[in-house]
């Protein structure tokens, strides 16, 4: 006997509906087990890490901080999955959104106004935008695999960002540490309560999966991006460009991970230095696999996502494990979503041993 995957006539709405939540309950099936091998009590771990976070005021201020850069770039990234472009260099265009930004506050150190950090921001999206427009580019024009050059910008982000901050963009005053000199009270990023730290960057999340929902639901452009994502030869009938799908997926998605990396820098850090990101660009992958491609489910995804992280950090605490535990169990929560979409388009067929023996 052998197990088949037979390739379904129509793809099955209801294994689409279910499969984010059979994924993320196999997660933590899996997740039990893998802390269970540890030596760890699993329950204790898995409580540690979803439900401890949400019991404290501040936990979920941390929680804003952790969700919203993941749900900005999850919405940038579900447009250009959803238009069949496969940006997976999120992370490197937050990087230079973050660079791009951080220009005014510290080589115009002096410089103090109320157009500071409106400035930042838009300069920030555009940094994004204009790093992921090389993979654009290199696709609309030499049809060069994005996945490849996207990633691979990834790395030349974090090596020149390393750059700035041991060299020319070094604090003078800081003890020759690798930062950069601490922004102006008018470059941060406000808190939207005393209570805790999260600011205003939860904000732009909500707003942004709200603003591109109503665009893929309500607007021509949605149309287009989900009729090129579905079949290029219909769209070519229809009189849709491929090459201005790549480059207004490309560009949105840079310029929403550039929003979060200028978020993530002046509403937590206060400055540049050579981590900027636990790696929220390659996790936003997930969310908006998560998420159904959905910019509102991106919302939720991202809270989930942002969870593990708060969770892990308490889990390496109070049960004395590496952070790499928790970047294992936000890969397989990936793997299973992965795997449980294929179900909506296959469905599993055991086959006996006199059919295999006839097949052959």
């Amino acid at each position: 006997m052998r197990i088949e995957l037979e390739k379904r006539a129509a793809p099955s709405r209801r294994w689409s509906l279910l499969s984010p939540f059979v994924a993320l309950l196999l997660t933590l099936v899996f997740g039990a087990l893998m802390f269970a091998l540890l030596g760890k009590d699993p329950i204790q771990a898995l409580y540690i890490i979803f439900i401890e976070p949400l019991t404290e005021v501040w936990s979920l201020h941390e929680l804003a901080v952790k969700a919203s850069p993941l749900i900005l770039i999850g919405v940038g990234l579900s447009v250009c999955y959803r238009s069949n472009n496969w940006n997976i260099g999120a992370e490197g265009q937050l990087i230079f959104g973050a660079i791009f930004g951080s220009i005014l506050p510290i080589v115009f150190y002096d410089w103090q106004s109320p157009l500071l950090l409106p400035l930042m921001l838009v300069m920030g999206m555009i940094g994004g935008a204009l790093y992921a427009a090389i993979p654009a580019f290199l696709k609309a024009q030499t049809n060069t695999n994005e996945i490849l050059t996207s990633l691979m910008l990834v790395y030349v982000a974090e090596l020149f960002l390393d750059w700035l901050v041991r060299g020319p963009w070094r604090d003078p005053g800081g003890y020759n540490f690798p930062v950069t000199r601490s922004f102006v009270p008018e470059a941060i990023l406000p808190e939207i309560l005393s209570s805790g730290r999260a600011h205003l960057g939860i904000v732009f999340a909500i707003v942004a999966a709200f603003a591109v929902w109503f665009m893929l639901r309500f607007t021509l452009r949605g149309f287009q991006v989900n009729v090129i994502g579905q079949s290029e030869r219909a769209a070519r009938f229809a009189g849709f460009s491929r090459r201005g799908m790549i480059w207004f997926s490309m560009l949105l998605s840079g310029a929403l991970a550039g929003l979060a990396g200028i978020s993530e820098v002046s509403g937590i850090i206060g400055k540049l230095q050579p981590e900027i990101s636990p790696g929220y660009g390659f996790t936003a992958i997930i969310v908006a696999f998560l998420g159904r491609l959905n910019p509102l489910g991106v919302i939720v995804a991202g809270l989930v996502l942002g969870l593990t992280y708060l969770g892990g950090e308490a889990a390496q605490i109070s049960l004395n494990v590496s952070d790499k535990v928790v970047r294992v169990f936000q890969g397989m929560l990936l793997f299973f979503v992965l795997a449980c979409d294929s179900l909506a388009y296959y469905r599993i067929r055991l086959v006996g041993r006199s059919a295999a023996a006839g097949e052959a």
